[in-house]
Order: structure tokens, then sequence, then C-alpha cells
């Protein structure tokens, strides 16, 4: 497919790759257990301005994979409008996790898994790198925060080098 639109500027795929975060309800989540073995699963997910908040079974290979490893690859849309973020892990049991962020995960996603009868674990992944393309064409400028520095120049969402940070809230 041959595409005749110009690249979005880098203001502008900031604005498209918010906009996802707060009204898309699902990511795949990107993890490796000890042996490197890869593991890839779909969750619902929170955004709340500052991280990506996911909630699973606190047995799941996920939540040790990422328990034990600190680090987490996080991807939304297909293959022509695609997002990846990379970032560290911060682990909560359901009787640890701030109320703030699980309660609006629960008002989000009709669920509450502190409620549950199995152990919970919530995942506050924050990004410390975040790449957005749409098309071959858009390839070159696709970084957009990278080792936790903005690229791209220019302040916006979140000012001291957080392009990811949103004031608009969580909850799409």
């Amino acid at each position: 497919m041959q595409t005749t639109e110009p690249p979005r500027a880098p203001e502008d795929r900031r604005r498209d790759v918010l906009a996802r975060l707060r009204t898309e309800r699902d990511v795949w989540v990107a993890s490796a257990g000890g042996s490197g073995l890869p593991y890839l699963v779909p969750l619902w997910f929170l955004w709340d301005g500052e991280a990506v908040w996911l909630a699973t079974r606190a047995t799941n290979p996920t939540a040790g994979n990422l328990r034990d490893h600190g680090r987490a690859r996080l991807a939304l849309g297909d293959t022509y409008d695609v997002v990846l973020v990379d970032g560290t892990v911060e682990v909560f049991g359901a009787g640890d996790v701030p109320p703030a962020a699980a309660d609006a995960y629960a008002a989000r996603h009709g669920w509450d898994p502190r409620r549950e009868p199995r152990a919970y674990a919530y995942l506050r992944v924050l990004p410390h790198a975040v790449q957005a393309w749409r098309g071959e064409h858009e390839l070159a400028g696709r970084h957009l925060l990278r080792d936790g520095e903005r690229l791209g120049g220019g302040e916006g969402p979140g000012g001291g080098g957080r392009p990811d940070k949103d004031e608009g809230g969580g909850r799409g």
C-alpha cells in the first residue's frame, strides 16, 4: 500500500497517542520469564495521566514476569496504527494498590479485581519509551519518548520531558 499523506508531526502523534490511551480498553502486554521465554496477553488497562494500570491474577505468568523483571512492552493497535510503550513496572497487591487507581480501574471496566476470591495483582507501567506510527512513511519519526526524555522538540502535555502525561485523567 502506498501512502500519499505526509507523516504526522510529533505533536499530532503525541495527541493521537494520548487520545487512544484515554479511550481504548485493551492493550497487548509482553513480558518474558527468567528463561527468556516471551509471553503475550491482552489485558484491560487504565491510563491515569502518567502511567498505565493493569490487573491480572497474581499467579498468572504475566504478573510473575513483570514482578520478577520489572519491565513490560505494551502495544495498541494493528499493524497500520501502532503504539508501543516500554515501561518499568511496579506491582501492587489488592490490599496495597492506591485506592484512587483501583477505584478508577473498577469504574472504567465495571469490574473490581479487589472483590475477586482469587488474589489479583495491579501492575503500574510507567512509560520510558513510546513509539507511534501509521505506515512506513512514519517510521522515521516514530520515537516520541526515549529513556524517559521527550523527543521531537517543544513542550507539551506533561512538561519536564514527559510527553505522555495527560492532565485529562484516565477514564476515556
